[in-house]
């Protein structure tokens, strides 16, 4: 097993990021931590209230100082936001802090697992599908400039991923 004690997950929405995070930390033996959460638990606020009131680019600013600090911190795996690679400085501390495992699903599978999700405020305005396709084609290959290894999630469960990336890993 490579000694990993920084592990970040990047990926599309609805990739699985915060469950198969879950697993694979217990897996690991490393604390979890979701960016999402942690921007959460720091403003009292949810995401959709963040974006509503501050609007994506206030969202971005909070989440890049969480991704700052959290990169920092050993014995993490830590699952960030479908557009945490939007901004230059997220993608060179997540590349340059740890192993980075890109979760990628079809844009297919991400509507799926999506659908009836109130809380993504990017889905929330016109139509989901294309917003999806839209935002895979943008950051598709930010995902791939900084990941040390890629998965495919379509068509498998979060626990059957965590536990094909211990193998991987090993």
């Amino acid at each position: 097993m490579l000694p990993l004690h920084r592990v970040f997950l990047v990926g599309p929405m609805g990739a699985g990021k915060t469950t198969i995070g879950k697993y694979l930390a217990q897996r690991l033996n490393l604390d979890f931590a979701d960016t999402d959460t942690e921007i959460e638990r720091r403003t009292g606020a949810d995401i959709p209230w963040i974006f509503d009131v501050e609007g994506e680019e206030g969202f971005r600013d909070r989440e890049q100082q969480v991704v700052e600090e959290m990169t920092l911190q050993d014995n993490m795996l830590l699952a960030t936001g479908g557009g945490v690679v939007v901004r230059p400085a997220n993608r060179r501390a997540l590349s340059a802090r740890g192993f980075v495992i890109y979760l990628h699903a079809s844009v297919e599978e991400q509507v799926k697992r999506t659908h009836r999700d109130r809380r993504r405020p990017l889905l929330q305005n016109g139509d989901p599908e294309e917003v999806l396709r839209t935002l895979m084609l943008q950051r598709d290959e930010y995902y791939r400039e900084i990941s040390d290894h890629v998965i495919n999630t379509d068509d498998c469960s979060p626990r059957a991923v965590a536990q094909q990336l211990v193998k991987e890993l090993q």
